[in-house]
């Protein structure tokens, strides 16, 4: 969850969506995203919207939003099904992000879910999923957890190396994270992912080999892998514009990817989208599908992103103007924008052309099929796919990934 909004119009206080949002909507997937912005240590590498205690402490002294946090964004969940109205999906995806959501109890997590059930009802197949940090979970709270409904989780890995996880600012120790996926295969969890990052600086070749070999060896049914970006305003930014850590260059994150594809496949995981693996369609995230796909979801809490039917908007990023939002009957929304057709195609082009499938070749405008043809010449995209009518990297295409797209939306 970015830090940073973009600018938009004003939501209306009622959060009421135009009519045309709504057109169709039956036929389009449902999700939501609840996003809990506390942490107990900020990472030097993160600029997503979350807080410290220390943070969010208020002059007496006492911590602020955190305790009664479940039931705000509960407010936030009704007020969906006012915005919503009659629309009939039954909610086919949950994902509950942050920050790190196992800070709270495990009936607090519960308790958010509940509230979904309670007002849209979920889909009997539902994809229940949230992300915690290794240190912050044990065997009686996924137990917990899983009790509550949840049936995928997400454990924030990183690295297997103690000096790779120091420079990101990671708390669990290596080793930690493989013994949450069997915690979590004992407490009945279906589906287990690891998040992992490499290019971090000072991490080796040996480093990386090391990480996705602990990894895999784990046995989640996904795995994600994510180069690093070094944001502005961030502690490791600065670090690294003192000289006091090195700069990863682009060829060093290339190595690290096809290290991490040779890996993957050998240990039967296929990509699906160019930073995810899964070892079967089931095993895939489905929720992140319909962010991919541009179907619907509704992100509650502080700065989280919501897209209903080509409308798209963000809530206020502080906990404590989004509690006062809620507690006054209005939205949390700070902006909002209506995509015209041209926003939707471009960015069809931009999240589709990252997935296995690809994007179909109608989608691209006169000198995007010319590009298109370009790269198929060039080897960055798959002759069998093309022939079908669709845009689709091959491996090297997946190295040139931003630069495909970069040429194909024109």
């Amino acid at each position: 969850m970015p830090s940073a909004l973009p600018d938009g119009e004003p939501v209306p206080e009622d959060g009421s969506l135009p009519a045309h949002a709504l057109t169709g909507a039956a036929s389009r997937p449902l999700g939501f995203y609840l996003h809990v912005p506390y942490c107990a240590t900020r990472c030097g590498y993160c600029d997503f919207n979350t807080y410290t205690a220390g943070e969010l402490r208020g002059s007496d002294g006492t911590l602020t939003s955190q305790d009664t946090y479940a039931e705000t964004l509960a407010e936030e969940v009704r007020l969906a099904r006012k915005v919503l109205g009659d629309d009939p999906r039954a909610v086919q995806t949950v994902f509950v992000g942050g920050g790190t959501p196992t800070l709270l109890p495990a009936a607090d997590l519960g308790r958010m879910l509940g509230v979904i059930r309670e007002e849209f009802g979920l889909a009997a197949d539902a994809e229940i999923s949230t992300e915690a940090n290794p240190e912050s979970v044990g065997p009686a709270y996924l137990e917990e957890l899983r009790a509550t409904g949840f049936n995928r989780i997400s454990f924030g890995m990183q690295s297997a190396r103690q000096h790779v996880l120091k420079v990101l600012d990671r708390a669990h120790t290596p080793g930690r994270p493989e013994a949450c996926v069997a915690e979590a295969r004992a407490a009945g969890f279906a589906q287990v992912n690891l998040d992992l990052i490499y290019g971090t600086p000072g991490e080796s070749d040996d480093d990386w080999r090391t990480t996705l070999d602990a990894a895999l060896g784990a046995g989640p049914d996904h795995i994600s892998a994510y180069a690093l970006i070094v944001e502005e305003g961030t502690r490791l930014a600065r670090q690294i514009r003192r000289g006091e850590v090195p700069m990863t260059d682009d060829d060093v994150h290339a190595d690290r990817y096809l290290q991490a594809e040779e890996a993957m496949t050998a240990a039967g995981l296929e990509w699906y989208e160019v930073s995810n693996w899964a070892n079967d369609r089931a095993a895939r995230c489905r929720h992140n599908e319909l962010y991919w796909t541009g179907a619907d979801w509704w992100g509650a809490g502080p700065g989280a992103h919501s897209h209903v039917g080509g409308v798209r908007w963000w809530n206020v990023k502080h906990p404590a103007a989004y509690a006062r939002a809620l507690a006054e009957g209005r939205s949390p929304g700070a902006g909002r924008e209506l995509l015209a057709a041209e926003d939707r195609r471009v960015e069809r082009i931009m999240l589709e052309l990252r997935l296995v499938d690809g994007c179909p070749l109608g989608l691209l405008a006169p000198a995007g099929a010319r590009a298109a043809q370009r790269a198929l010449a060039d080897g960055l995209l798959r002759p069998e796919a093309y022939e079908r009518g669709s845009a689709a990297l091959t491996l090297r295409g997946r190295l040139l990934a931003d630069a495909v797209v970069r040429d194909l939306v024109d």
